[in-house]
């Protein structure tokens, strides 16, 4: 049987990232990518579907979650498949700079996501780097295989957790994420 796997929500990626810088001003490119794992784990243990569905790599600094490190990167197939010019930010080194001040797509981003990504952003931002690296060095960082890491090791050990790995395992290439 097959992996969690989930289609990438690059319209949330893009209003996150923009949503977290307008609040935030400019942000280290750890925390934008910390904030987001933190985000779509939580969001996937409390309501059974992940924010953005990003493929994570476990990295020496903590999980990455891949799309949305080439987007806060600039990577122009992202602006493709969301049929835009540029980002509203742009990568300076490690630093993520706002660079238009317009309103992000909030409508993409139900509310239990935009809790789930406050919550995580205000997370991030009370933790050094040394302090966000430790605190994504977990069991689902660990038993990575290969680099990658899995949904299925997300997810909080609880009773229902293989009925729910089951669920997601056939649906979740089907949620609209």
């Amino acid at each position: 049987m097959g992996q969690i796997a989930f289609r990438f929500a690059a319209r949330k990626a893009r209003a996150a990232i923009h949503g977290m810088l307008l609040e935030a001003g400019t942000l280290d490119l750890h925390t934008v990518l910390k904030t987001c794992y933190f985000a779509d784990k939580a969001h996937l243990n409390l309501h059974n579907r992940p924010i953005f569905g990003a493929t994570y790599k476990a990295m020496r600094f903590g999980p990455v979650p891949l799309e949305i490190y080439e987007m806060a990167k600039g990577e122009a197939y992202w602006l493709a498949e969301l049929n835009a010019e540029r980002y509203p930010w742009s990568l300076n080194g490690y630093r993520v700079h706002l660079d238009d001040n317009g309103e992000p797509e909030r409508d993409v981003l139900p509310q239990s996501d935009t809790d789930a990504l406050s919550a995580a952003l205000t997370k991030s931002r009370s933790m050094n780097f040394s302090e966000r690296t430790a605190a994504t060095h977990g069991p689902d960082w660990q038993a990575a295989r290969m680099g990658m890491m899995s949904y299925e090791d997300m997810l909080d050990d609880t009773d229902e957790k293989n009925e729910r790995i089951a669920w997601l395992r056939e649906a979740g290439q089907h949620l609209r994420l």
